[in-house]
């Protein structure tokens, strides 16, 4: 007689097993992946959590202290510190980002011109609004697209470095004098948007950034384990992390040893900056899953979760539609963008599991995490190679999880 699995909050326990033996036999056996940290999470209870691989080379095993850069999922707790200054009246959605970054006063759209500053501009069709910054629709770009003129100039100043010397304010001046890709709102492209949208945090709360993240939502919710830095005497828990160069494999891109991440850089970004661990990234998931709230700390408001896990693209567009990026964190079809997430909006392009109306993001080097709401179910995925579209693992992650609902 077949015995039933186990089964915990809706999970069958003995298929979310079978997600660390997968990750084992095709990434970690065969030196893909160095290591890898999965935790699901479902009705608010930690479901899965596992650790396999070592933390750095020829040292101890990965373990739930272990911390992870986790670049560009930076950007949801971003847009969340943004959204609780709207909620206190101190800026808008829709105000025009010139308002607060006078910077941004007069930025023109590439027409002409080479590689370098100076350049042919035309004016733009409207102006930057903070929700432009949010979704990706401001006409700012990275320097590693590779595609334009553009993102040349942003390669020349240096404007994706986070350790080039520049602190948050002297990089916005320099922005500034860098042409938008389109007029705001055109078009979405994958961009040092949230980064700005840091420096706006700054000059409205009168705070730094690592401040406000440490005051107003890392200790709140008990993300102690969190920050733009390693802290002192810690160093000795921050993973190695890798890239993958065709040809060669996997390199090492940056040695926990001696990275650059064990001290506060002078440019807080807001984008990608943040070192964590996938526990405390899940009270952060848990605190959007709740509607803005967790363990009786309220961030922000539950209509404001809302307002940002809707679809924001112009005309309920999506991403296959709109995107002039060669490379986002977000698989194209189907997907939507809300105020700092990408947004489900139809299952049937992606051909994956899920559900309408999940959001997510990723980062990198490969970390990654979902939010499903209809389900109540979020996944945080560390660990440690760039660039992040290197192997398919996010897609089979989410097929593996999804297959695991009872």
């Amino acid at each position: 007689m077949l015995m039933k699995a186990p089964e915990k909050h809706g999970c069958d326990a003995t298929r979310l097993n079978r997600i660390d033996t997968f990750l084992k036999d095709r990434y970690l056996d065969s030196g893909k992946l160095a290591n890898a940290q999965l935790l699901v999470a479902r009705d608010g209870e930690i479901v899965h959590l596992s650790s396999q691989g070592a933390a750095r080379e020829g040292g101890k095993a990965l373990d739930e202290g272990s911390l992870f850069r986790i670049a560009s999922m930076t950007k949801p707790i971003t847009s969340i510190a943004f959204m609780m200054l709207v909620e206190e009246g101190l800026v808008a959605v829709d105000t025009p980002v010139h308002h607060v970054l006078p910077e941004f006063n007069g930025l023109g759209v590439f027409e002409a011109g080479g590689g370098r500053v100076p350049f042919q501009t035309k004016p733009t069709a409207q102006p930057m609004r903070m929700v432009d910054l949010l979704r990706h629709t401001s006409g700012l770009t990275y320097g590693f697209q590779n595609r334009t003129n553009v993102d040349a100039q942003y390669r020349h100043e240096k404007m994706d470095d986070w350790h080039a010397g520049h602190d948050l304010d002297a990089w916005i001046g320099k922005l500034a004098q860098i042409p938008l890709e389109f007029s705001p709102g055109d078009a979405w492209n994958y961009s040092v948007s949230t980064d700005v949208l840091g420096a706006v945090i700054q000059r409205v709360s009168g705070m730094t950034l690592d401040e406000f993240f440490r005051m107003r939502i890392f200790e709140p919710l008990k993300m102690v384990d969190t920050g733009f830095s390693v802290p002192a005497g810690q160093i000795d828990r921050l993973t190695d992390c890798y890239t993958f160069v065709p040809g060669k494999g996997r390199i090492m891109y940056d040695r926990g040893a001696e990275s650059g991440w064990a001290k506060t850089p002078p440019f807080l970004s807001g984008g990608g900056g943040l070192v964590s661990t996938a526990l405390d990234y899940n009270r952060f998931c848990q605190m959007c899953l709740n509607g803005g709230e967790l363990d009786g700390v309220r961030l922000v408001g539950r209509k404001t979760i809302e307002l940002m896990t809707i679809n924001h693209l112009p005309g309920n567009s999506d991403l296959a539609t709109m995107s002039r990026s060669l490379f986002s964190e977000a698989a194209l079809a189907g997907t939507g963008f809300g105020l700092g997430f990408a947004v489900m909006k139809d299952l049937a392009p992606g051909m994956v599991q899920g559900s309408v109306g999940e959001y997510y993001w990723g980062g990198m080097f490969s970390t990654a995490f979902f939010i499903d709401p209809v389900e109540k179910l979020s996944m945080v995925f560390m660990t440690q190679m760039s660039p992040s579209n290197t192997y398919p693992i996010r897609r089979e992650l989410k097929t593996l999880i999804y297959s695991a609902l009872t």
